[in-house]
């Protein structure tokens, strides 16, 4: 059978059978083929005729399979081989029978919240090796993430040539899930410049399409997509289906922050974001964290400038946060030991959300109430109504004494109230009117009394 776009004698390429196209990009064809020897079912990726003649593409093709060669994850395709037939380049990887995340959300809509983030977080997790070995994968999107039929995922397409993907990519969208809406904005300025942060947002982005089922930054062009990034003209998750957990319009939002330096730094972070544990936990390699985690303890400082030492559940300390009840969050430290050490609660995925806040949209409206409904509030004042869980916070002390310390001035950070308001003054347009006023009614006293005064004086003191 002849293989398209491959000549009649080109039905097998190094030690390797083709037998059937099953996937075609920018960078190259990929075909279902054997091993001669083996029999071992591979993918088989070739360079396209048009890019032959590129010296960096062919350079960034092989590089691809030595970085994918030095990577051993479970979640990232292995790279077997690499060769060449004549002037044909190919990289031979491991055969993943199933379907790519974008065939299934064209098929099936959004996905459920729960499975979502499962998907994410084992692409997170392979991302985060490849990260380390200093490669950024610059093209994460549905189509470059492989479900197979026993709930594994594996990211394909690591290394792409980034300044000739970009560029590829700008003009073509393949069937909606292109590239542009996927890229971050700074990607679009200078894809050289790309870094983890980059495929932080892309995976923010997948996300917001597997909750929502809807394409981020809809636009009619490149152009018009960067645009909508850079002001962060999107709706939030929780806009578009409310049933979504306010932990989960968070994480995304903050992922998809147009600022790199408001995202999460790593995809561990925002791994951590989404599921609100640290990542050892959800990896089982700490067996009976959960456990040790129950109970959390906390040193605040109180209004009166008074240091108190708590303990309490993970839901009470959250809600007494929330509440206002134990100031301004941003002064809060935690530990999961009595002994310590205590770190600020943004150390803490179990508490980042309440001290971290993603971009602001620029509309408003519609979008300002589930803002409203999907951003914690961290420091609240008032009388709250106290609770089962909170309570634990007001009576469970860590058997140390509350420290009284001297009052000395304490910087607020937060609402304030500008007591030299109050003071009367003139307002900026009374007093132009006032000049205004003194001008005519000089010019009017000069013209009345003044230069009739001088022609009088004339007829008796000629000049």
């Amino acid at each position: 059978m002849q293989v398209d776009n491959l000549s009649a004698n080109m039905q097998t390429i190094g030690n390797y059978d083709l037998m059937e196209k099953i996937a075609e990009g920018g960078m190259g064809t990929v075909y279902r083929g054997r091993h001669h020897v083996t029999g071992e079912v591979v993918a088989v990726k070739v360079v396209p005729q048009h890019l032959l003649s590129n010296p960096v593409v062919l350079k960034r093709f092989e590089q691809e399979y030595l970085v994918a060669r030095a990577i051993d994850h479970p979640n990232i395709v292995k790279a077997l081989d690499f060769g060449r037939e004549g002037e044909i380049r190919y990289l031979v990887m491991e055969y993943v029978e199933g379907e790519s995340l974008g065939q299934k959300l064209e098929r099936d809509g959004r996905m459920d919240e729960a499975e979502a983030i499962r998907i994410i977080s084992l692409v997170g997790l392979g991302l985060q090796k490849a990260h380390k070995l200093g490669l950024v994968h610059r093209d994460v999107k549905p189509d470059n993430i492989l479900l197979m039929p026993d709930g594994q995922v594996k990211l394909t397409d690591l290394g792409l040539v980034k300044e000739v993907e970009a560029d590829l990519n700008l003009t073509r969208t393949g069937r909606g899930l292109g590239t542009p809406h996927f890229m971050s904005p700074e990607q679009f300025r200078n894809a050289k410049k790309a870094d983890a942060r980059c495929d932080i947002y892309s995976l923010g982005a997948t996300l917001y399409m597997m909750v929502t089922g809807e394409l981020p930054f809809k636009s009619n062009g490149p152009l018009d997509a960067w645009m909508k990034k850079i002001n962060n003209e999107i709706a939030p998750p929780r806009l578009l289906v409310p049933e979504l957990t306010e932990r989960l319009d968070w994480a995304i939002r903050r992922s998809m922050s147009p600022d790199p330096i408001h995202r999460p730094e790593s995809c561990r972070e925002f791994i951590e974001d989404l599921t609100g544990h640290s990542t050892t936990q959800i990896s089982g390699t700490a067996p009976g964290m959960e456990a040790i985690a129950d109970y959390w303890y906390m040193v605040y400082t109180d209004e009166e400038a008074v240091v108190h030492s708590v303990k309490g559940t993970i839901k009470g300390i959250r809600r007494s946060l929330k509440e206002g009840r134990l100031g301004d969050a941003e002064n809060v430290r935690v530990a999961q030991q009595k002994s310590g050490p205590f770190e600020l609660l943004k150390e803490f995925p179990e508490f980042r959300d309440l001290v971290i806040q993603p971009a602001n949209l620029p509309t408003a409206g519609k979008n300002s109430d589930v803002m409203a409904k999907s951003v914690p509030i961290a420091s609240v004042t008032g009388a709250s109504v106290p609770s089962a869980d909170s309570s634990i916070l007001a009576t469970t002390s860590l058997g140390m004494a509350a420290v009284s310390v001297a009052p000395k001035p304490v910087q607020v950070q937060g609402p304030c109230i500008n007591l030299k308001a109050n003071r009367s003054t003139f307002p900026p347009d009374l007093l132009k009117w006032l000049a205004l006023g003194l001008l005519f009614f000089g010019a009017g006293a000069l013209f009345t009394y003044y230069l009739p005064l001088l022609r009088h004086l004339r007829v008796f003191w000629p000049f």
